[in-house]
């Protein structure tokens, strides 16, 4: 799965996966780029949706902690790409930091709709997550020593929950830490997750694979 985060990037990811055959593209504008979410967004994104490998919407949310764009602008883009994966029956993919309470009161409006919480950071709601029936993906800070609440979060998340990633060029897991990151990185998170979890890490990489196949329909 390859992500945009704008128009560029969107369409730059689906031109990876019309390149590849095991890639597949996610589209959508970020958080951080909200103030300037406008209708003609709305018909770029409808558009370059109906393409076969593009399988969700985002990655789209709420950043509060860098506060780019507005709260108020991130909030509306967010509701407008929430009603636009309902609209075209898509998954979504979440962007959320120091935003949990407003971004899963947003995912209330998500339907039916397959919900990807994308580089799992709110361990604190993890009941909640699982109650509402939300994948949670976790990317390389999994692997990090301080980052022992993020732990224990992943080894009590339901076996059909669970994704990995790498949210590449960033997040490193270790031994690769402080490097930029790539995606066959991810097999060092799979490695921990599974260690974490008391599992073998091939049953664990046919598990996460299934999950992604369920989620997203490929």
């Amino acid at each position: 799965m390859t992500i945009g985060v704008g128009r560029q990037s969107s369409e730059r990811a689906v031109a990876l996966a019309e390149e590849h055959p095991g890639v597949y593209a996610a589209i959508g504008i970020h958080p951080h780029d909200a103030a300037s979410y406008t209708p003609a967004d709305d018909a770029w994104l409808r558009a370059l949706a109906a393409h076969p490998k593009v399988v969700a919407i985002g990655e789209c949310g709420l950043d509060y902690h860098r506060n780019l764009s507005p709260p108020a602008a991130q909030r509306r883009a967010f509701a407008a790409q929430i009603a636009l994966a309902g609209e075209l029956g898509l998954p979504l993919v979440i962007h959320t930091r120091e935003a949990a309470d407003d971004t899963l009161e947003a995912l209330r409006d998500a339907g039916e709709r397959a919900v990807v919480l994308h580089c799992f950071s709110i361990p604190e709601r993890r009941e909640e997550v699982v109650e509402r029936g939300y994948l949670t993906s976790f990317a390389g800070q999994l692997t990090y020593p301080k980052a022992a609440d993020l732990q224990e979060a992943a080894r009590a998340i339901p076996d059909d929950r669970l994704l990995v990633e790498t949210d590449s060029p960033y997040l490193a897991p270790v031994p690769r830490r402080g490097r930029p990151n790539r995606p066959a990185n991810v097999a060092h998170t799979l490695r921990f997750l599974a260690g974490l979890r008391g599992v073998g890490v091939e049953a664990l990489d046919a598990l996460t694979t299934r999950n992604a196949e369920r989620a997203f329909g490929w």
